[in-house]
């Protein structure tokens, strides 16, 4: 039995069942016991999963590729900031070093009171607390976690106004029995991104669904990562293993629109990758002093075009009256 399971069991027999959000935060970023509070590490070969800023140099030279342009475009300020959430590691911090770069986490970090710049989101989104939410006899229900010698999925009252408007606004008509994410997180994330950013654009990379694609998710998207595989049992050991909902892109976008973003462009992590190499045809993210270094950077591309390129999306928003071409 985890430390974390002992703490979360404790809680429930004395306070009663715990909204899957709190239990999710916990899981992820109790100060102690907190997957993302672990001193392991969880990227790589030797961690659960691996993201693409670990594959580097290639991704960190086309995205610092991108961002270059993007910077052109609000006229290359002296103080233009990349702001990164979710930084981790901080592993691009080298492509970023051209500009002001400032890493934030869920606990660390702090975004500047005003900047013009960009706010590089990558896979930060899925990684943010979510409520679950099923669908029966006419209306929306919470989902609550429980305990019964094991974590256990309990019903729960009936969903709070605001869980019910996210569902009915960003998800098409529910189907009996159909289970949602509502991540209310990633709004109050926007909402403090477009107080701050005073002209440029939110960079998003993450995977995830459109409004009509979510119907390909009837069960919800709640997926746990441990050693590079995929547990569907997310109530499992928490604190041992990673927790993540697909994102709800045309939520991002359409609210993002009313707090002043506007969608640049939405498209998959290949499309704007090759975008980005297209300059110089992929020279400079290719060149390497070695054989041996130059074909570790071609199959880095090869897994970045192919691989996760088609499997993540990216989704571009601006602020402030900055340029971009669809």
């Amino acid at each position: 039995m985890s430390p974390l399971t002992e703490v979360l069991r404790d809680r429930i027999r004395r306070d009663g069942p715990l909204s899957f959000r709190c239990f999710m935060e916990a899981a992820l970023y109790d100060p102690t016991h907190g997957y993302y509070r672990r001193a392991s590490d969880p990227f790589g070969k030797e961690g659960d999963f691996y993201t693409a800023e670990q594959i580097q140099p290639v991704f960190g030279i086309l995205i610092a590729a991108r961002i270059r342009a993007l910077c052109r475009e609000v006229g290359a300020p002296p103080d233009f900031t990349v702001v990164e959430l979710g930084a981790g590691r901080c592993e691009m911090a080298a492509a970023f070093s051209e500009w002001r770069y400032i890493p934030v986490d869920i606990a660390q970090g702090t975004m500047p009171e005003r900047f013009r710049g960009v706010v590089f989101a990558n896979e930060f989104f899925d990684a943010l607390p979510v409520e679950e939410v099923t669908f029966r006899d006419g209306g929306f229900w919470e989902m609550r976690v429980g305990w019964d010698e094991r974590f256990v999925w309990v019903a729960g009252p009936p969903a709070r106004e605001e869980l019910v408007d996210y569902l009915s606004r960003y998800f098409p008509s529910p189907a009996e029995g159909a289970v949602f994410e509502a991540n209310l997180d990633a709004f109050r994330w926007l909402a403090r991104i477009a107080q701050v950013l005073e002209a440029g654009f939110v960079f998003t990379v993450d995977y995830g669904y459109t409004r009509a694609e979510s119907m390909r998710f009837p069960r919800g998207s709640l997926m746990g990562y441990r050693r590079h595989c995929a547990d569907e049992d997310v109530l499992c050991d928490p604190g041992e293993k990673d927790i993540t909902a697909h994102v709800a892109f045309t939520a991002l976008e359409q609210y993002g629109a009313q707090l002043g973003l506007e969608t640049v462009r939405f498209e998959t992590l290949a499309q704007t990758l090759l975008a980005a190499g297209d300059q110089d045809q992929f020279a400079a993210a290719l060149a390497a002093a070695t054989p041996a270094e130059q074909l570790q950077r071609r199959l880095q591309l090869k897994s970045l075009l192919f691989g996760m390129g088609e499997t993540f999306r990216t989704l571009l928003q601006k602020v402030g009256g900055a340029g971009a071409t669809k």
